[in-house]
């Protein structure tokens, strides 16, 4: 029966109007585009990037004005749009990650928790949805939710059944980016096109997977390396339309560009390039006939989706990417610059031209797409919203866009333990920050409260200029207190105060004392010394691969009762720390792991040994 089952979801049954009923699903996602880097979102200054494909895109679909990634940086937004699964319950929040909780240099007063290397393979993907309903399944570019580009678990591991990597002309150029330019020579690798700009093998992938594939139903998750950093371009021509267009000169120096705004050159030829990138996936679905459907082209039975990671990378060491304004902020932090994206969609029944003040989420493209497709929901839990019912309509009503109870969704959180450290809520048109160093510190003001839009969903204060806090104490009570319930019910790690900090904090005087350690057979233990704070949880961090090139550590929570911490030690550990948390929340690592400025090597240079005699 299951057989059976299997071959009859690979036929293409058609509906009434001849049209096949699994229509196929194109997601694109640019990296580290910013939500005033396209031309069609430009409001308050002209944005001089040119972007006609995109705003193509936005005539022939919906182009919503309010639109988030789930993170404000790229592993754990591209694992929750993946997975369906909030970076905060994955535990999954911030790029890299897999390592023991340590300062950032010998000054941090805070420490970011632990947090999750990879997207584990339990968590069910878009991908693996879809393969099973009779998809093909292909990825094209960027991956990124390991530890490394490289790391496991890749693509094909995570029900892809095509995947390609290749970098293409975001490959760096060498020596610097004012070399390296593409030609109209046979043997360059980058050789320019028919309209001027270079070979992209990014995008040659793409392609073919689609080509490959257009006989049967299918899903293409393109996600491009533009426009994240290194911020260079192999088109020339392009970087001098853009030195005039913004009246800079011609750069020199091949490391720096100080001018501030939207002036980069380079960028505002990758953003075109992206641009221009995008318009061949998109006049490849527009010009090719649907094998499945003569006489109509693959557009007609193709949604597409196109987003953006996180917001825009306003700025790196030596040089100015871009500008977000009126957004304040950007990449790496949880304010509005750096986690409002563009987000266009097209597809069959659903309105052109049209625009939408509704709230969405990058999260809410797995249900959306199992929706379009009829797919069965996976039994984990998806944290995002179905937005088919809402795209199909009038778009007025946004309360079609309901949460997993049911109820009209006005609420989306975000959590960031990590650079700026911030947990932030969005109720309706209110915005509340809560930044946990001055949480933790008791310091002044720790939170802000911002109104983005009134009640009719007018703008008020997108820039996040005016903090309400103080004029509106109730309601920053109230959302503060829902964003505590959003942290607990999702299980959200917090940061960490410094025992080992300098200058000395409030209370860390009380930290405790290691005493000993030791192990028998496969239980290991910790004894230590309260001086006057409570020792209210440990945790054992722990490693299956210490040494190695991507070495990765895991967190197994755990009590502290009567000075003595205890855990059994994971089959095939290799190398361990425990963490002792107090009841102000100073962080005390035994053995002590070294802030980033004073380590060399593996973390496991500091830990003990599961080999080796305690």
């Amino acid at each position: 029966m299951l057989t059976l089952a299997c071959m009859f979801a690979g036929l293409n049954v058609a509906t009434a109007d001849g049209r096949p009923s699994k229509p196929n699903v194109v997601l694109i996602l640019a990296d580290d585009l910013g939500w005033q880097d396209v031309q069609c979102y430009d409001i308050d200054e002209p944005c001089p990037y040119e972007t006609p494909h995109l705003d193509r895109l936005a005539d022939q679909g919906v182009k919503f004005w309010q639109a988030y990634s789930p993170a404000p940086t790229c592993a754990p937004s591209r694992a929750a749009i993946l997975s369906g699964k909030h970076p905060a319950r994955a535990q999954k929040t911030h790029v890299v990650g897999g390592a023991p909780p340590a300062p950032h240099n010998n000054r941090s007063t805070l420490i970011s928790p632990w947090y999750s290397g990879r997207m584990p393979l339990s968590d069910v993907t878009i991908a693996e949805c879809l393969r099973d309903n009779g998809y093909a399944t292909g990825h094209t570019g960027k991956w990124h939710v390991a530890i490394n580009h490289k790391a496991f678990p890749q693509p094909e591991d995570q029900g892809f059944q095509y995947t390609r990597s290749d970098r293409g002309v975001t490959s760096r150029a060498k020596p610097n980016r004012l070399t390296g330019f593409a030609t109209n020579a046979k043997d360059d690798p980058y050789r320019l096109d028919e309209n001027g700009f270079p070979f992209h093998q990014n995008t040659a992938d793409a392609l073919d997977y689609l080509d490959a594939n257009r006989s049967e139903p299918f899903f293409l998750y393109h996600a491009t390396w533009l426009v994240h950093a290194p911020i260079h371009t192999r088109c020339e021509r392009l970087l001098k339309k853009y030195c005039r267009k913004m009246q800079v000169p011609f750069p020199t120096d091949p490391e720096h560009w100080q001018v501030t705004g939207q002036r980069n050159p380079f960028y505002g030829a990758m953003v075109e390039m992206l641009d221009y990138y995008v318009g061949r996936i998109l006049t490849y679905l527009d010009e090719t006939e649907d094998p499945r459907w003569p006489g109509h082209r693959l557009s007609e039975n193709t949604y597409v989706i196109f987003s953006s990671d996180n917001g825009g990378m306003e700025q790196h060491p030596g040089e100015i990417i871009t500008d977000n304004y009126p957004l304040d902020k950007g990449k790496i932090n949880a304010k509005e610059g750096g986690v409002r994206v563009p987000f266009l969609v097209r597809g069959p029944g659903i309105a052109a031209s049209v625009e939408s003040d509704a709230m969405v989420n990058g999260l809410d493209f797995h249900p959306t797409i199992l929706s379009w497709t009829k797919t069965p929901l996976p039994e984990s839990q998806l944290d995002g919203s179905d937005l088919s019912n809402y795209l199909k309509s009038d778009l007025e009503d946004t309360s079609l866009i309901v949460d997993r109870d049911g109820q009209p969704r006005d609420t989306m959180f975000w959590h960031f333990p990590h650079s700026s450290m911030q947990s932030t809520i969005r109720v309706g048109g209110f915005k509340l920050i809560r930044n946990w160093s001055d949480v933790l510190q008791n310091g002044n003001t720790p939170l802000e409260l911002y109104q983005l839009y009134d009640s009719q969903n007018q703008r008020v204060d997108i820039e996040e200029s005016k903090n309400l806090v103080d004029s509106l104490p109730e309601k920053a009570r109230m959302l503060n207190q829902l964003l505590e319930e959003k942290l607990v019910v999702n299980q959200a790690s917090r940061p960490y105060l410094n025992a080992t900090h300098p200058s000395g904090l409030p209370n860390q005087e009380k930290v405790c004392s290691s005493i000993k350690h030791g192990r028998d057979g496969d239980r290991v233990w910790v004894t230590f010394e309260q001086n006057g704070a409570e020792v209210t949880r440990a945790n054992l961090i722990y490693t299956e691969n210490g040494g190695e090139r991507y070495e990765e550590w895991y967190r197994l929570p755990g009590g502290a009762h009567n000075g003595r911490a205890e855990f059994t030690l994971p089959e095939g550990t290799t190398h361990y720390v425990f963490n002792l948390i107090d009841e102000n929340q100073f962080l005390v690592s035994f053995p002590a792991i070294p802030a980033a400025n004073e380590r060399t090597g593996k973390y496991s240079e500091y830990a003990i040994a599961a080999s080796r005699d305690p």
